[in-house]
């Protein structure tokens, strides 16, 4: 997929949320350059379809990438799980909840190491997540058991809408950890571009 695939994808959703075709909350990730979007093309070339994809409730992105079809992918938002999707036969676990599919996560990856199997695991969390106590303790406890897994941070520089240098400091990420910074297109939550509806909060 290009980038103007996914962004074109995302707009379509926010479209579907304005028309009202939606019922449950929705969550979308964008760049406004375009710069994630171009980071994930190139990082899933390295995913294969053994291997698991973890990711949070914003997850339209990941699921294109893993390979799952827009229109199986539409039928899941317009079934009002966006924000909790999973698919066994795209290998793919997400969570509503923040930091909830790390630990998931790590049990697949454990469960991979114990059998041998030829599959690995890559779970993408948010900057706030990453500094989270869960966060901290899946990926030191992923790293002192070798786990096949890679923990991705895509960092927008917001806890939601508070900048996260500022509320939470920043961490570095270790030999298990990649990260990617972004500017994002769309607010935290719904369809409206960043800064139609709130201000970020600086202390």
């Amino acid at each position: 997929m290009l980038v103007e695939d996914l962004q074109n994808f995302e707009a379509e959703v926010a479209q579907m949320f304005l028309n009202k075709e939606l019922r449950s909350p929705v969550h979308l990730e964008s760049s406004k350059d375009g710069s994630l979007e171009h980071f994930l093309i190139g990082f899933f070339k390295r995913i294969r379809p053994q291997d698991w994809i973890a990711v949070t409730y914003r997850n339209h992105l990941y699921a294109l990438l893993k390979g799952m079809p827009p229109d199986e992918l539409k039928q899941w938002i317009r079934d009002n799980k966006s924000i909790h999707l999973m698919s066994e036969k795209y290998r793919i676990i997400s969570s509503a909840i923040v930091g909830g599919h790390l630990p998931e996560a790590v049990g697949i990856a454990m469960g991979i190491k114990l059998r041998g199997d030829d599959e690995y695991v890559y779970a993408f969390l948010g900057d706030m997540c990453f500094e989270s106590g869960i966060a901290h303790e899946c990926i030191k406890y992923a790293r002192r058991n070798n786990l096949p897994i890679t923990f991705i941070v895509t960092d927008n520089g917001l806890s939601t809408d508070t900048l996260t240098q500022e509320a939470w400091g920043r961490e570095e990420g270790g030999p298990n950890v990649v990260c990617v910074s972004y500017k994002r297109k769309f607010a935290h939550y719904g369809p409206s571009l960043e800064g139609e509806k709130r201000e970020i909060v600086k202390f």
